[in-house]
C-alpha cells in the first residue's frame, strides 16, 4: 500500500485523534485548518483542491463571504431560543424555503439523518390517518444501496454490512427493492400497507449510481397509481449539485416529501429541512415531533443566505458546465485504470480497475501529495465533487493532477 508523506506537525494532530477519539472513521492522513473557495489548507500551509466538498455540504465553497457575514452577524445577536418560544426569523425562513421549492410547509431539523427520520415519521402518520393503513402496519420501501445516515432506523434500511452488521435488532416495517428497477418497485407498491418509497435520485455513497432516464418520472407515476408517498432524499443531490436546483428537476418531477440538508448551510452548521404539503405535514400535532435546535435563529438566517447565493451566483448552471468539462477531461486522460466515468453536474465518480485491491486508496494518497483531496467509496470508486464555484481553469488544473496521480499507480 502506498504511504503518503505526513509532516511531524500533522502527525501530532493525528496521534491525538488516534488516542482520544473513537475509531469510527478512516480519513486520509491530512490535517486541515483553513478553507477558502475551492481550496483547503493544511496545518503546514499546503493548498489542496477540495474534490469532496464535505460530501456536498460545501456547494457554495468554503467560507463563502456572504454566508459567513450572515452567520457572524446573527451569531452576535441571537443563536437559540428553542421552539418553546417564537423567534423573528423562523417564519421568514419558512416562507422563503417553501416559496423557493413550491411546498406548503417545512419542518426544520438539524442533521440530514434527522431529515430522513422526520420524513418517515410523516409518511407513517399519513399512512394511518389518510391512506387508512392499520395501526403499526405501515411499511416504507427503500432502494437497495441506499445511504441516508447511521441511526438505527437508517441502518435498518441499509444493504451494506459495514453499516448494519452487529447493530441489530432492526427497525420493522422497512422493505428493500433493487435501485432502478421499476418492475420490482411496482410489485412492492401493490401492498396496501406501503405508505412511502424513499429514494436518492442519484445514489451518492454507493458511488454516484445514476438511474435510467425516466426512472424518477416512472417512480412518481407509480406512487400516484398506488397512493404511496414519494420521498426524495436530496440531501446530497440537491441544492444545485447535479446541474439543477434538485436532481428531481432533471425529470420535472415533484416528490411528496423533499429532504434537504448539507449545503443548506453552506457547510457552516448542521441544518436540514423536510418539505411537504399541508395534507402530509399537518398530520403531526404539537409535542409529537421536534428538536431543541431545529429552526434556531442562526440556522434560519444562514439557510436563507445559503439558498440565495445558489441562485444569484448561478451555481446550478456552473455545475452543469463544469461537470461536462470535468468528465470530458477525465475521459481524455485515457487511463487504463479508469473503467467508468459517471456523473451529473458536479457529482461525479470514477471506477478504478487494478490488480491492487487498495488502488483507489493509493490513488487518493497520491492525489493528496499532488494537491487534490478526494476519498474512495465502496473500495473501487472515487467521488469527484468540488464546490460549485469552480472555474474552467481550476477544473483543468485538477484534471492534470488526477492524470499525474493515475500515472503513479502503474
Amino acid at each position: 500500500m502506498t504511504h503518503s508523506t505526513i509532516s511531524s506537525n500533522a502527525a501530532k494532530y493525528l496521534a491525538l485523534e488516534e488516542k482520544y477519539g473513537a475509531h469510527n472513521y478512516h480519513p486520509l492522513p491530512v490535517v486541515l485548518e483553513r478553507g477558502e473557495g475551492v481550496y483547503l489548507y493544511d496545518v503546514d500551509g499546503k493548498k489542496y483542491f477540495d474534490f469532496l466538498s464535505g460530501y456536498s455540504a460545501v456547494n457554495q465553497g468554503h467560507c463563502h463571504p456572504a454566508i459567513i457575514d450572515t452567520l457572524q452577524k446573527q451569531a452576535s445577536k441571537l443563536t437559540l431560543t428553542s421552539r418553546a418560544f417564537h423567534n423573528n426569523l423562523l417564519g421568514e425562513y419558512e416562507k422563503y424555503i417553501t416559496d423557493y421549492f413550491g411546498y406548503d410547509k417545512v419542518l426544520p431539523m438539524n442533521t440530514g439523518v434527522e431529515g430522513g427520520e422526520t420524513a418517515i415519521k410523516l409518511a407513517r402518520r399519513w399512512g394511518y390517518n389518510v391512506k387508512g393503513i392499520a395501526e403499526n402496519k405501515a411499511k416504507i420501501i427503500f432502494a437497495e444501496g441506499n445511504f441516508w445516515g447511521r441511526t438505527l432506523a437508517a441502518i435498518s434500511s441499509s444493504t451494506d454490512p459495514s453499516s448494519f452488521k452487529g447493530f441489530g435488532p432492526y427497525m420493522p416495517g422497512f422493505g428493500i427493492v433493487p435501485y432502478n428497477d421499476l418492475v420490482a418497485l411496482e410489485e412492492s407498491l401493490k401492498d396496501k400497507e406501503v405508505a412511502a418509497f424513499m429514494v436518492e435520485p442519484i445514489q451518492g455513497e454507493a458511488g454516484v449510481v445514476i438511474p435510467d432516464d425516466g426512472y424518477l418520472k416512472a417512480v412518481r407515476d407509480l406512487c400516484n397509481k398506488y397512493h404511496v408517498l414519494f420521498i426524495a432524499d436530496e440531501i446530497q443531490t440537491g441544492l444545485a449539485r447535479t446541474g439543477k436546483m434538485l436532481a428531481c428537476d432533471h425529470e420535472n418531477v415533484k416528490p411528496d416529501i423533499l429532504i434537504l440538508g448539507k449545503a443548506l448551510s453552506g457547510g457552516t452548521l448542521p441544518i436540514s429541512a423536510v418539505l411537504a404539503s399541508n395534507e402530509i405535514m399537518m398530520q403531526i400535532l404539537p409535542g409529537e415531533h421536534g428538536s431543541t435546535y431545529g429552526g434556531n435563529p442562526l440556522a434560519c438566517a444562514v439557510a436563507i443566505k445559503s439558498l440565495e447565493v445558489l441562485k444569484t451566483e448561478k451555481m446550478a448552471e456552473n455545475a452543469e458546465k463544469m461537470g461536462e468539462r470535468l468528465r470530458a477531461g477525465l475521459a481524455n486522460l485515457n487511463s487504463p485504470f479508469v473503467t467508468t466515468i459517471r456523473g451529473k453536474g458536479l457529482l461525479n465518480a470514477i471506477v478504478i480497475k487494478h490488480e491492487n485491491p487498495d488502488a483507489s486508496w493509493d490513488l487518493c494518497l497520491h492525489l493528496k501529495d499532488l494537491g487534490l483531496l478526494a476519498k474512495p467509496t465502496h473500495g473501487d470508486k472515487i467521488r469527484f465533487a468540488p464546490p460549485l464555484i469552480i472555474t474552467e481553469k481550476q477544473i483543468d488544473e485538477a484534471v492534470a493532477i488526477i492524470g499525474a496521480g493515475l500515472k503513479l499507480l502503474s
